[in-house]
């Protein structure tokens, strides 16, 4: 991106409306300007007859995107401001919009994508990947959670396949997010291009169908068996102990990768998932995760996660407490207690 663009770009190409994230050297990792941007477009766009049909892309060859902005909001933190709150609250105000748009939302999954970047695309009513998308959840790795809907979407996979990739902040390819339910469609990233021109004169569905081609067999399906049986239950401490004396070499890994993640991002993640899993709507998982984006990004966990993996990058966060039997049950409850007047209230709007 030069100095002169914006970092949303809006076009409009016969029955299409464009919309194209544009931080290309941060991976468009999102800002709180981005999504201003974004909510006021797609608002304009909705009103507009011309408009068919809408489609996000990223700039740039890496990836949508690769989240919300957390070294931004952590800094702002560390200087005694307020922004993750107002952030949080007008980015999840745009995924309820998105989940909602009245009209066909054509999200273009290349590349990575990640965390925020789920939250603008895996809402959407058409959602493409291609060969080199990367798509996951890593929010446990830096002590926070996976919002943005990510806990609605997540508890909503066949069997524990969400739980599994939320506790372990993996990511998946094109043909698992399918499996999963996070895409719907897989087309060669060569083709884009043709497809978003199709997609200006076509109906959506035919476009997509004219550029599309089968994905290969997913993987983690294969693996449902051992995760179903491992991750069922609302104990964290017995999921990581089935894990951790499994008989399959791949559980025995997950018990590993769990354990480097933070523990209390850990036992809030789990417990929103499955308060999700009986939710009727999309908003009131955002109005869960709203409450506990606030409470957790004030802990330790996350300060000093998002330090470790995004600011110094040692890769070596020092958790506090640093075990699952250490956590403290009435921390993780206070976190799903009310905010009172500050509330996101999506649910009730």
């Amino acid at each position: 991106m030069s100095s002169t663009e914006p970092p949303v770009l809006a076009r409009r190409a016969g029955r299409l409306g464009h919309l194209v994230l544009n931080r290309p050297r941060a991976i468009n990792a999102l800002t709180h300007e981005m999504v201003l941007l974004l909510t006021a477009q797609l608002e304009e766009w909705a009103d507009d007859d011309a408009v068919e049909t809408i489609v996000l892309s990223g700039a740039g060859s890496r990836g949508l995107c690769a989240g919300g902005d957390m070294v931004a909001l952590w800094r702002d933190a560390r200087e005694g401001g307020s922004a993750a709150a107002a952030f949080w609250a007008d980015e999840y105000r745009l995924n309820a919009l998105i989940a909602e748009y009245p009209k066909t939302f054509v999200a273009a999954m290349d590349g990575i994508v990640l965390g925020g970047g789920i939250g603008l695309s895996a809402h959407a009513g058409t959602r493409v990947v291609t060969e080199r998308s990367s798509i996951g959840m890593p929010e446990t790795g830096i002590g926070f959670l996976p919002d943005v809907g990510g806990t609605w979407l997540l508890s909503r996979t066949p069997g524990q396949l969400g739980t599994h990739l939320a506790l372990t902040a993996g990511s998946v390819g094109a043909a698992d997010a399918i499996a999963l339910g996070l895409a719907d469609h897989m087309v060669p990233s060569d083709r884009l291009g043709d497809l978003i021109e199709r997609l200006a004169v076509e109906d959506p569905a035919d476009a997509v169908a004219a550029v599309e081609f089968g994905a290969p067999e997913p993987e983690l399906p294969l693996a449902q068996d051992w995760i179903d049986s491992c991750y069922a239950g609302d104990d964290l401490g017995v999921i990581v102990e089935r894990l951790a004396t499994s008989d399959e070499p791949a559980a025995r890994e997950a018990a590993d990768t769990i354990g480097r993640r933070s523990p209390t991002a850990l036992a809030v993640t789990l417990r929103a998932l499955r308060e999700s899993a009986d939710f009727s709507d999309l908003r009131e998982s955002l109005d869960l995760e709203y409450r506990l984006a606030c409470r957790l990004f004030a802990t330790h966990d996350a300060a000093e996660g998002i330090r470790a993996q995004l600011v110094d990058k040692d890769r070596d966060p020092r958790w506090d407490p640093a075990t699952i039997i250490g956590v403290d049950p009435a921390l993780v409850e206070s976190c799903f207690a009310s905010l009172g007047d500050d509330e996101l209230g999506l649910a009730s709007s």
